[in-house]
């Protein structure tokens, strides 16, 4: 079985850009279907940290050089604040050149990894519908458009909400009764220095009555504040349109008793940008292994945000892609590869899952 295979991934996110690079490089046709219809078509979100894991997947893709050169060294900072005080509680501030966790904007990390990719390796605006065996035991992926492509090996790297992963297994996300309400304050240095302060070069967390403040320094001189509490029994099924209309006042009445130095992040912020339900799935999810088709980073095993997720899918791309490349049966190579990913992924999510429930009481 020494004949390469024809390859489709879904998805052009981290782990889906960290495949299609080692598999081309290898000579691998590799097409990615991508749902956006351009790289910047739609925020990608947070700033990631990129630590050992994530760090080994780009020196594996040959864009660890790359990735060290326009990371943010110093944006390391990491700070612990009492919800009803303001005060610190704990702060984390490495010497300069110390950190081993250099942060990168999700745009920024999505560029760098479509470099060295040839232009129509990914399709943008290419929404897939469904995936199916085809009578020679090729694998079908027909898009919204109706479009139909075979490939022999299907990779689905199209995150929480993966429709490859219904191919392979009935498990759904399950909503974790926590959502995430996302502002921004733009320009914070200028507009906003004493916030630019607090918040530092880096992260601030603060936990209080079962509900959270989060803020992370973006580039450009964007903070991102995370409003974080468990929902309501009348928006729990589906908080992202119960809390559509949600405004800055309506988040403030949810935290009475905060510090006021921690609420001028949501009083100051400049708009609500998006809300985002957390979903997970069980830890230790698993289905048959089935030829020609597999799950890498969150259509795999999403989990709560406790700083692991990106670093892991990219992990799951990078190693599978070399075991494709390095082994003349590459069924049994992406078989053997899943296992390994799995077993991880579980010891990793039972963590996060039990650190997320204490973090808001759930």
């Amino acid at each position: 079985m020494s004949q390469k295979p024809s390859i489709v991934i879904a998805g052009a996110g981290p782990a889906g850009l960290v495949a299609a690079n080692i598999l081309r490089r290898e000579g691998f046709g590799v097409t990615v279907f991508e749902a956006d219809t351009s790289v910047s078509s739609r925020d990608q979100g947070g700033m990631l940290d990129l630590h050992v894991d994530g760090q080994l997947a780009m020196q594996k893709a040959g864009l660890l050089d790359d990735f060290m050169a326009i990371a943010r060294h110093e944006d390391q900072e990491q700070r612990l604040m009492d919800g009803a005080t303001g005060e610190v509680l704990e702060e984390e501030i490495p010497e300069p050149g110390t950190g081993d966790r250099p942060e990168i904007d999700r745009l920024v990390l999505r560029e760098l990894l479509l470099k060295p990719l040839p232009a129509n390796t990914v399709v943008w605006g290419a929404r897939i519908a469904d995936v199916s065996r085809t009578s020679t035991g090729r694998w079908a992926v027909r898009l919204h458009d109706g479009q139909i492509h075979e490939a022999d090996l299907v990779i689905g790297a199209d995150g929480a909400g993966s429709v490859v992963r219904a191919a392979l297994t009935a498990a759904r996300p399950v909503y974790t009764g926590v959502t995430f309400v996302e502002l921004w304050i733009a320009d914070v240095d200028r507009r906003h220095p004493a916030i630019a302060k607090r918040v530092g070069r880096g992260t601030l967390f603060s936990l209080h009555e079962g509900k959270g403040i989060f803020a992370q320094r973006n580039g450009n001189a964007l903070v991102r504040v995370y409003a974080a509490f468990k929902t309501d029994p009348d928006d729990t099924d589906r908080p992202e349109k119960a809390l559509a209309d949600i405004s800055k006042a309506d988040l403030l009445s949810r935290y009475a008793g905060w510090s006021t130095s921690l609420l001028s992040l949501i009083e100051d912020a400049d708009c609500i940008s998006a809300v985002r339900p957390i979903v997970s799935l069980p830890a230790g999810t698993r289905w048959p292994s089935t030829a020609g088709l597999t799950l890498i980073g969150d259509a795999a095993h999403v989990m709560p945000p406790m700083g692991v997720g990106v670093n892991l899918a990219m992990l799951d791309a990078a190693e599978l892609a070399e075991a494709i490349a390095s082994q003349s049966d590459w069924q049994a190579a992406v078989s053997a590869q899943e296992q390994v990913m799995l077993e991880r992924a579980a010891v990793t999510a039972e963590r996060c899952v039990r650190g997320f429930k204490a973090w808001f009481n759930a």
